[in-house]
């Protein structure tokens, strides 16, 4: 594959060339991803990189981590790789000149270096490792271009745009390709950094099968939270954070929740204490406060559980890249309720797993309504085969896996023509 300029965007294909990769091929691909931590707190980038990690390896890649958590921090052993802990950085944007001398005297170790998430130093190191060398770089957004971030944080876009201009452009002028989870991250993504020089591709993502009902009993979540048992549970579960809309989930709840008193919205995640005392004030002032569960932070079968409880997840996000916690859901049959700045939504739409309305409270409300008053227990029961048809479908992580090892495996064989 040579590497050419390609004369326009909207030329470029939708999804990256694949490759057929046999793990017992002669040479085993050799991956380095790149991000700032692997602490589960931080988001879907780290969860990204754990799930991409375990799944690229039958396809026959090697893959290796490095981030910026500190060496004696806290270990995270979700990875089925080595992690290399360089860390901590300095700031915001974790300088480190460790990281970058790290990245260059291993660089030719590696087939290609995949950056996860932008705006921080660790993706600046990245290119600075390759550079002079023909090393593949591949950049990973994570919706992180998304112009929702320009609307909202006039003042951080306005530093963004000068760290584009000072440093993060030379990193994407450098990337063989830069790579989105769905279609509608990249044409998002268009505006107002990106230009017809670079390579966009969608090359999709997803999660690992969940476990099967034996394996998680349906008691644990309501052992541990007996408030809600014998109730119908509308469960939140994601990072308690602005842009989720969780300020109007709870509004739109107080505006529906005398329809039916075994109505019970769960808000599970963690959270900045401000935030939540902000939120639990909300939702004492609307006299709805003993019909809330807060869980904290959920992980493992718990989580699961959880889940599985969950008569629907409902994500009313102002903006969400992908949505992890949305598909868990759908893998765990439980249909979704979210906005249309989920950026999956048109998948979900399109299969019949759940619902979409507009991320403002009386949509959000207007959907909340139409689920207690119209659904019944045999319409429920079948929009759980329909969601889990739907994961099945648009969102197992083994394709998006295999795409990224045959992009990889291409550029690589080019690379050393």
């Amino acid at each position: 594959m040579n590497r050419v300029e390609s004369p326009a965007a909207d030329q470029l294909p939708s999804t990256p060339p694949t490759a057929t990769v046999s793990s017992t091929s002669r040479h085993a691909l050799r991956v380095l991803h790149i991000l700032p931590s692997l602490d589960p707190r931080m988001g879907g980038v780290a969860e990204a990189v754990v799930q991409l990690v375990r799944h690229m390896t039958p396809f026959g890649c090697a893959s290796e981590v490095v981030t910026l958590d500190a060496p004696d921090g806290p270990a995270f052993e979700r990875v089925d790789a080595p992690v290399h802990r360089v860390g901590p950085g300095r700031g915001f944007y974790g300088l480190s000149m460790p990281l970058v001398r790290w990245l260059r005297a291993n660089r030719a170790r590696f087939d290609a270096f995949v950056v996860h998430g932008i705006w921080q130093f660790h993706s600046v190191a990245a290119w600075s490792g390759v550079i002079g060398s023909r090393t593949p770089l591949f950049v990973f957004p994570h919706g992180m271009l998304d112009p929702w971030f320009q609307h909202t944080y006039p003042k951080k876009h306005l530093k963004k745009r000068i760290y584009w201009a000072l440093l993060e452009r030379w990193v994407f002028n450098r990337a063989e390709r830069v790579l989105f989870t769905c279609e509608t991250e990249l044409e998002l993504a268009r505006r107002p950094f990106l230009t017809a020089r670079h390579r966009l591709a969608v090359n999709g993502f997803g999660i690992d099968s969940v476990p099967d009902g034996g394996d998680v009993p349906a008691e644990t979540f309501r052992n541990a939270f007996p408030e809600v048992r014998n109730k119908r549970v509308l469960l939140f579960l994601s990072r308690i954070h602005e842009k989720k809309g969780c300020d109007l989930l709870i509004d739109a709840f107080a505006d529906i929740a005398a329809l039916d008193s075994e109505l019970c919205l769960v808000i599970a995640g963690p959270a900045e204490p401000a935030l939540l005392e902000r939120l639990k004030g909300v939702a004492t002032a609307r006299g709805i406060a003993r019909r809330i569960v807060w869980t904290g932070m959920l992980a493992g079968e718990i989580k699961w559980s959880a889940l599985r409880t969950a008569e629907v997840f409902v994500l009313p996000s102002h903006q969400e890249n992908f949505g992890i916690a949305v598909v868990e859901a759908l893998a765990s049959r439980t249909p979704v309720i979210i906005t249309n700045k989920v950026n999956i939504w048109r998948e979900i739409e399109a299969s019949g797993g759940g619902w979409v309305c507009d991320d403002t409270r009386d949509s959000v409300a207007d959907a909340l309504r139409r689920w207690a008053r119209e659904t019944t227990a045999a319409s429920r029961e079948a929009m759980r085969d329909t969601a889990l048809a739907c994961y099945e479908r648009h969102f197992r992580i083994e394709t998006a896996a295999r795409q990224l090892v045959g992009s990889v495996n291409l550029a690589s064989a080019s690379s050393k023509r």
